[in-house]
């Protein structure tokens, strides 16, 4: 039996992200890379209509691309007074050039007349795994839920964290220490409830006790 860790392929070249996934599969015997490592991997153009639709998408097509097992994500902030907005477009939600402060700058303006509970919001994350046949054989899904704050606090995470507060601990997740939010996030819930079907389809079936843990 081939006694070398397995692999897969987190459909990005975030290293944020990827360090994410090293630490929560190295326990079981899962080896990750980003696509940044793979010379074959392509532009996936995100045409879903939902973070679901987008993460099979990404993953199913570099699956294929560079004949791989890919573990793709998508994610993204939903407003409740903003009918879920921005949603699926959360990366592009202030236009082609958007950048964070930009988009955070948008979001404050569009959320300048609601107050306390009207900036209701949540985090949301689906993920789906893609045999190297661009099958998917697994997705799983992600939520966080939080208030919109009327300023930015806090330097740390990317994208809208510095205006996300989660209430449990009535600060931004700008604020919160990595590890936290590792524990809490939409990404990191989405990723987890993966596990047992990264090894099950990964893990060679001798190593009973592997198996066992991601159960």
């Amino acid at each position: 039996m081939d006694s070398a860790p397995a692999t897969v392929v987190l459909g990005t070249t975030n290293a944020g992200k990827l360090r994410e996934l090293v630490d929560l599969l190295a326990p079981v015997g899962i080896r990750c890379r980003s696509l940044a490592d793979e010379p074959r991997a392509v532009e996936v153009e995100e045409t879903g209509s939902s973070f679901a639709e987008n993460a099979a998408l990404k993953a199913s097509a570099q699956a294929r691309a560079i004949n791989a097992w890919v573990l793709a994500e998508d994610s993204g902030l939903v407003v409740d007074a903003l009918g879920g907005a921005p949603g699926v477009y959360s990366a592009r939600f202030s236009g082609p050039e958007a950048t964070d402060a930009t988009n955070n700058a948008l979001l404050l303006e569009r959320l300048a007349r609601h107050r306390g509970a009207d900036r209701s919001a949540h985090y949301a994350c689906h993920a789906a795994l893609a045999d190297p046949g661009g099958a998917i054989v697994a997705t799983s899904a992600g939520t966080c839920g939080g208030i919109i704050a009327e300023a930015a606090s806090g330097a740390g995470g990317f994208g809208y964290d510095p205006l996300f507060i989660v209430p449990e601990y009535q600060r931004t997740f700008g604020e919160l220490p990595p590890a936290v939010k590792a524990v809490i996030s939409h990404r990191g819930r989405a990723l987890r409830a993966l596990v047992p079907a990264l090894v099950r389809h990964l893990v060679p079936a001798g190593c009973a006790a592997l198996q066992a843990d991601a159960r």
